[in-house]
């Protein structure tokens, strides 16, 4: 069997701002272009004060790492404290959104399945 096997650098991948966000950024470690993953790897960081508003994806589900920081994590209206070594698991269709209330930046890793059908539909925080 041929070895496919990709490694990367992170610093490689450029940072790009997330859509609706502040102080937010999203770099695509392992995406569409990356022939044998059946997985999307990005990385995102939440610089202080730094949110991602509330969204959710309707048929993808998400498998998240905290590598640095800490941040509040809204999951259909509960508020959860997650920081650095937390392993979090959103099922397809949760409301979520990511607030970094911290002096200092968040970072983590988002895995979510390969797939065309990757939508995210925002949500008006206040309804």
């Amino acid at each position: 069997m041929k070895d496919q096997s990709i490694i990367k650098k992170s610093d490689d991948a450029a940072a790009q701002e997330v859509p609706n966000a502040v102080g937010a950024s999203i770099q695509i470690l392992f995406g569409a272009e990356d022939v044998a993953s059946g997985f999307h790897t990005r990385k995102f960081r939440l610089e202080p004060q730094g949110r991602i508003p509330a969204h959710r994806h309707d048929t993808v589900e998400h498998q998240q790492y905290v590598l640095e920081g800490q941040m509040v994590l809204h999951l259909d209206g509960r508020e959860k404290v997650v920081m650095a070594g937390d392993a979090v698991y959103i099922p397809a269709g949760v409301v979520h959104s990511y607030e970094n209330r911290e002096q200092g930046p968040v970072s983590f890793l988002c895995i979510v399945p390969a797939t065309s059908d990757f939508d995210t539909h925002w949500v008006d925080e206040t309804s």
